[in-house]
C-alpha cells in the first residue's frame, strides 16, 4: 500500500473512530465503572468485532447480508434490543460501595467486560455495510489482496485503540469524581443507561 493511500486511511479511520456510538459510550462506562486501564478489555472486544466485520466483508458475506433485507433487519433489531437491555440494566443497576481506591469494591471481570465490548460491535450491521462501501476505496484489485487487507485492518485497529483508550476513555476520567458518591454512581447509570437505549433505538429506527 502506498503511503499516500495508508495516509488517507488513518484520517478515514480517525475520523471514524472519533464519531460517538455505542463503542465511545461503552469504552467510557467502562472506564468510569472498572477504572481506565482495565476498560482496556472491553476496547480489545469491540476491536475483535471490527476484525470479524473485516473478514465478514473480504469473504464476500458481507455483501449478503446488505443485500438481504430480512439478514440485515435481523442483525439490526438484535444488535438494537441488546443495546437496550445494556441500557436498560444501567438504570436498574444499584451504586457500588467505594473501598477507598479509584475503582469499585466489586469490579466487573475482564472477560465480562470483553464480551459485551465484542458483542456491541459486532451487532452493528450498519458496520458491516459500512466497511463495504470504506474498503475498496484503499484495496487495489492488480495488488496482492492479503497484505492490503492486514495492512487495513491493523490501521484500523490500532487506530480505534488509541482514540477509545486515550480519547473516550480518559475523557471519562473527568467524570471519575462522581464515582465516589452513592448519589453521582446512580446519576452517571442513567446517564449511560440512557445512551445506551438511544443509541438502540437509533440503530432500529435509523
Amino acid at each position: 500500500m502506498q503511503f499516500s493511500l495508508w495516509l488517507a486511511l488513518a484520517g478515514a479511520g480517525a475520523m471514524i473512530s472519533l464519531t460517538p456510538g455505542a463503542g465511545a459510550i461503552n469504552t467510557m462506562s467502562n472506564a468510569l465503572v472498572s477504572g481506565f486501564r482495565r476498560s482496556f478489555w472491553g476496547i480489545l472486544g469491540q476491536q475483535l468485532a471490527l476484525v470479524i466485520h473485516v473478514v465478514i466483508v473480504a469473504a464476500g458475506v458481507g455483501i449478503l447480508v446488505s443485500s438481504s433485507p430480512f439478514l440485515f433487519a435481523m442483525i439490526r433489531y438484535v444488535g438494537a434490543a441488546y443495546l437496550v437491555y445494556l441500557g436498560v440494566m444501567k438504570l436498574l443497576a444499584k451504586a457500588e460501595k467505594d473501598d477507598g481506591g479509584n475503582t469499585p469494591s466489586v469490579a466487573e471481570s475482564g472477560p465480562s467486560m470483553f464480551r459485551r465490548g465484542l458483542w456491541v460491535n459486532l451487532l452493528n450491521p450498519k458496520a458491516i455495510v459500512f466497511f463495504l462501501a470504506f474498503m475498496p476505496q484503499f484495496i487495489r484489485p492488480h495488488d496482492p489482496l492479503l497484505p492490503q487487507y492486514v495492512i487495513l485492518t491493523a490501521t484500523v485497529v490500532v487506530i480505534d485503540i488509541i482514540v477509545m483508550w486515550f480519547v473516550f476513555a480518559a475523557g471519562a476520567k473527568q467524570l471519575k469524581h462522581l464515582t465516589t458518591s452513592e448519589r453521582g454512581q446512580l446519576l452517571l447509570n442513567r446517564i449511560f443507561g440512557i445512551l445506551f437505549i438511544g443509541v438502540g433505538i437509533l440503530l432500529a429506527l435509523v
